[in-house]
């Protein structure tokens, strides 16, 4: 056949095409960046063996190209197709060989090639270093170099591909069967460069098996010469992929103390700067719910690849690209390459029997290859399920041949290795994904059943098992860096979990699941309060469901759940605790019975996760329940009332019952001092919880006083960086900013913002309402733009994690709105704070006093938005409904006495306004002190109001006092302070409080 060609190049500048196989883009990538900085013009052709073309043809479309071909060669670019060395042999002398001038190449592999490849005249690249194959790849196109490469030079562009990025962290094995997804891989890449800074996230979503985590592992291997850094993490669980990204930071060369808080604050910080490496990779793994983890993905200029199968990531600003099964032609390939003795027919034969699936071929086919069952036995099997174990399936909605398909490898392995079958057993009663196997070994011999104790006590006997199942592609092993040397970990599909499960002989099930939890129970640190130790209670949590410790009525698995629980309490994982404590609540309850001490403690766990959560109606529910019950045997100073009663006073305060919850808090401090005195933790938390209680009824100056306590203890006793310590500091900070004393307050909130971001965490609720606070802090100090924006932040962030629902992303909210009304935008205020009022109203009541609070700010939007007839009714409804609620000397009262006098001041009702502003002046000064912004508001109010009356001298004296008094308090240049000595009607908001 005569081939239209091009003629060769001339000498100098030349264009060159690339001709590689996808597996190897990395070298083409670095080669074309290697010509071009030498002058020369390259264009990329990826070489793709199309079902039902010759290789000759394919060879002589590729002729076509313009300038010069350079042939990548590697075993895969033979493998395409795939085709026989024959075939390639014929091909290569017939077109190749009679077009030499126009064709060069460079070999990048040792594996043997087909015998006419060496028409080629190929330079090898392999096995040597970046300068030394510049220096081929030049010599074997003619090219003399332009000059010497900088070192600074070298580092810029594609990074020679044998060389690994900077940092490089939990990618799995590249698989050397992969096979297919050229176009899946190239569109997520593309994909990744259309991306705007800081929204390069993109989802592989497809049925479990179908191969998402080998595309992912695929694209890292591809592409890794783009990226410095390279970050695999398994984020099936929150807990966990926090774990993973703290353990980032001493890989980034970061700062930070040994605190996991501190290391994920700064991780992120990294990421999102691109300091000190802005192309980045983080692979998220098993990332099935977007509920969990979607608020942890960081941004920034490098990409995020995710692998679920869950498309609700497409609600989380990422990209979603679906892997599908694999074509019959990738099937066939694959299956040729997992078992090279099966003919293509053959290979085309199990591909429809097991559907295209790519797990299912892997293993399938991996033990295929070594068997002397052929193909047509395999597949008859599958059709009538004889002679294999029954009871496996894949899944509910799979077909038959899936579950028989499990059966048939289960007999495989049991025929090799029959202790691998054992090990596999046990792997599932863990859940699936990351398995911390290694905890089995640590358990002593009586603890182990007789028939696991020769595999686990046996280290040859346990390794085979375990080398058999990775063999057979049933696990693959995994290495964490803060695992200790003896955990060893197996990675466990979830599809290939549930079908192990499914067929564990019903006799065998309790067995291994005692063993499991035992091995739960022995990696419990039992130290559910201290950060350090949450990256461990997180793995724990992931396995209670699947050993059934939450149904368990041994004493050390109890005890283990309980500490899980306040784990989940202390770091924010309050929506899946409060489902575990309800499965545990029934199972505990039908085993023990309700007065169990047990039963009580998790009631108590229950109660901390509602309050923490926000749900108090549901907790003072229980915590009533329970208390009936503890009345009619114990004594009131008996440890199980007070804490009970301790419970239940938060939920009070969160209800309104502030009266109520101040006696309960009380009682329960009383009861703690005399049991432990003034320095036991339980003393603190009891004192903590009374002056909150002091301070939802506006008892400000006794609250602090109990909070600089509690603060002082707390330091003593459990340290400056406990979570609790850290929570007195932001207690004491807000007492200070409802006493006005607002410089103080933010001194004291920026040390607990910067405390509980190195030890909790920038996204850990108790760390966004601190920063919230200090927003407060500063607004209330001057700082208002500044704190606004701040404010805006941390309202997304609490929504994003706690849910716009939760009672504190409400305060962040409420505040949010005033602050807009104030200095921003009126629309957006107006919608935040109905928003916020009505959910008020609808979870709370409309006479709860933060309901009445939202309204009254509510009516200061109207009046703003010039609608001040309904403002001032609003206001005046307000009155009567907060005075009743709360009497009528509250801080709160007292706030919406001074909107209503500066109300009827604006509709030129003087007389009635001064009587309300004087009349509250003198209320405010007895409940607040002379000196409180809130007394010297009502002044100013009170002067405005006796002007309107022309009673000049009396306005002038009130006036002249109140501004001394303010420029003394907050500072002549305070907002405050302006705002008087220009007559501006002052206002009160109100600020929903954190109980």
């Amino acid at each position: 056949m005569t081939v239209a060609r091009k003629p060769a190049p001339a000498a100098g500048r030349q264009t060159i095409t690339i001709s590689f196989a996808g597996f190897n883009r990395a070298w083409a990538a670095w080669i074309g960046d290697r010509l071009t900085r030498h002058g020369h013009e390259v264009v990329f052709q990826r070489w793709d063996l199309l079902p039902g073309t010759t290789i000759e043809s394919a060879l002589e479309d590729l002729m076509l190209a313009e300038g010069r071909i350079l042939v990548v060669l590697s075993d895969w670019y033979f493998q395409l197709g795939p085709r026989t060395h024959l075939d390639w042999n014929r091909a290569l002398r017939t077109v190749v060989a009679e077009n030499s001038d126009r064709f060069a190449a460079v070999s990048i592999t040792a594996e043997a090639l087909p015998t006419a490849a060496t028409v080629f005249r190929a330079a090898e690249l392999w096995g040597i270093g970046a300068e030394e194959a510049e220096r081929r790849l030049l010599r074997r196109l003619g090219i003399q170099p332009t000059g010497v490469t900088t070192p600074e030079e070298s580092r810029t562009g594609p990074r020679f591909p044998d060389d690994d990025p900077m940092v490089w962290g939990g990618v799995p094995r590249r698989n050397i069967r992969f096979t297919g997804r050229e176009t899946l891989l190239s569109d997520i890449y593309h994909q990744f460069q259309r991306a705007p800074r800081g929204a390069a996230v993109c989802t592989l979503f497809g049925l479990s098996g179908v191969g998402k985590t080998q595309v992912a592992a695929e694209y890292v291997y591809r592409f890794r010469s783009e990226y410095d850094v390279v970050w695999w993490v398994s984020a099936d669980q929150r807990g966990t992929l926090r774990q993973r990204l703290a353990e980032l930071a001493p890989a980034l060369d970061l700062a930070t103390g040994p605190e996991y808080g501190e290391r994920l604050r700064a991780v992120n910080d990294a990421l999102r700067r691109g300091e000190p490496h802005s192309h980045w990779l983080l692979v998220l793994d098993g990332a099935d719910d977007p509920q969990l983890v979607a608020d942890l993905v960081p941004t920034g200029p490098g990409h995020v690849l995710i692998t679920s199968q869950n498309l609700a990531w497409g609600e989380h600003n990422s990209e979603l690209m679906e892997v599908p099964v694999y074509t019959r032609e990738e099937s066939v390939a694959f299956v040729r390459r997992r078992a090279r003795r099966l003919a293509p027919e053959e290979a085309d034969r199990l591909a429809e029997a097991l559907g295209d699936l790519p797990l299912l071929l892997d293993q399938t086919a991996g033990w295929l290859s070594d068997s002397v069952m052929s193909v047509d036995e395999y597949v008859e099997l599958l059709d009538s399920g004889s002679d294999v174990e029954v009871g496996l399936k894949v899944a509910a909605d799979f077909p038959m041949t899936f579950q028989t398909a499990w059966s048939i490898l289960l007999n495989r392995l049991r025929e090799t290795v029959p202790e691998s079958v054992d090990l596999l057993r046990l792997c599932v009663f863990f859940a699936p994904g990351s398995i911390p196997i290694g905890w089995v070994r640590r358990l002593p011999t009586r603890e182990l059943p007789e028939s696991l104790t020769g595999l686990v006590n046996d280290p040859l006997r346990w390794t085979e098992a375990s080398n058999k199942l990775v063999q057979y592609s049933v696990v693959r092993r995994e290495t964490h860096e803060s695992a200790a040397d003896d955990s060893e970990i197996l990675h466990m599909h979830r599809m290939v979990h549930q079908t192990v499960r499914d067929g564990v002989p019903e006799a065998n099930r309790e067995e291994f699941s005692r063993v499991v939890r035992s091995a739960l129970a022995k990696a419990d640190p039992g130290q559910p309060d201290d950060s350090r130790q949450w990256q461990r209670y997180a793995e724990l949590v992931k396995h209670l469901r699947s050993a059934s410790v939450l149904e368990s009525t041994d004493p050390d698995a109890q005890q283990l759940v309980l500490n899980c629980l306040a784990y989940m309490t202390n770091s924010g994982e309050h929506g899946t605790g409060l489902e575990l404590v309800g499965r545990a609540l029934t199972a505990w309850r039908v085993a023990l019975g309700d007065d169990h001490p047990r039963v009580r403690d998790l009631v108590n766990q229950q109660l901390s996760l509602l309050l923490a959560a926000g749900d108090d109606a549901e907790a003072a529910r229980i915590g009533r329940e329970s208390m009936a019950r503890l009345d009619a045997e114990n004594d009131p100073q008996d440890l199980e009332v007070l804490r009970m009663a301790d419970g239940i006073a938060a939920a009070l305060r969160g209800l309104g019952e502030y009266e109520e919850a101040l006696a309960l808090s009380d009682q329960v401090l009383t009861g703690y001092r005399e049991l432990f005195g003034d320095r036991d933790p339980r003393t603190l938390n009891a004192m903590n919880n009374l002056a909150v209680s002091l301070r939802t009824i506006g008892r400000y100056e006794e609250s602090l006083r109990l909070d600089r306590q509690t603060l002082d203890g707390r330091r003593e006793v459990l340290g400056p960086r406990h979570r609790f310590t850290m929570l007195s500091e932001f207690n004491y900070a807000w007492t200070l900013r409802m006493l006005g004393r607002y410089d103080e307050a933010v001194s004291v909130q920026e040390r607990s913002v910067q405390a509980n971001r190195r030890v909790l965490g920038r996204d850990h609720p108790q760390t966004l309402i601190a920063e919230h606070s200090l927003a407060m802090c500063q607004y209330r100090a001057g700082d208002r733009l500044k704190a606004k924006t701040d404010m805006g932040g941390t309202l997304e962030r609490l929504e994003r994690v706690l849910g716009d629902g939760h009672p504190w992303t409400l305060i962040a909210a409420a505040n949010y709105a005033c602050a807009e009304r104030e200095h921003g935008d009126l629309d957006r205020a107006r919608v935040i704070g109905e928003s916020v009022m009505r959910r008020y109203r609808e979870s709370l009541g409309p006479a709860h006093p933060y309901a009445i609070g939202t309204s009254v700010n509510h009516a200061l939007m109207l009046r703003a938005a010039g609608e001040r007839h309904d403002a001032t009714r609003l206001t005046e409804e307000c009155l009567r409904a907060m005075t009743a609620a709360v009497g009528s000397d509250h801080p709160w009262t007292l706030g919406i006495a001074l909107n209503l006098s500066v109300a009827r001041n604006l509709s030129d009702d003087h007389e009635a306004a001064e009587q309300l502003s004087r009349d509250t002046a003198r209320r405010a000064t007895a409940v607040l002190g002379p000196h409180h912004p809130l007394v010297l508001s009502c002044r100013v109010a009170h002067a405005s109001d006796l002007r309107g009356l022309r009673r000049q001298q009396e306005a002038d004296k009130e006036e002249g006092e109140a501004l001394a008094a303010l420029a003394a308090t907050l500072g002549s240049q305070h907002v405050h302070t302006v705002s008087a000595r220009s007559r501006t009607h002052p206002h009160w908001d109100f600020e929903p409080l954190a109980s």
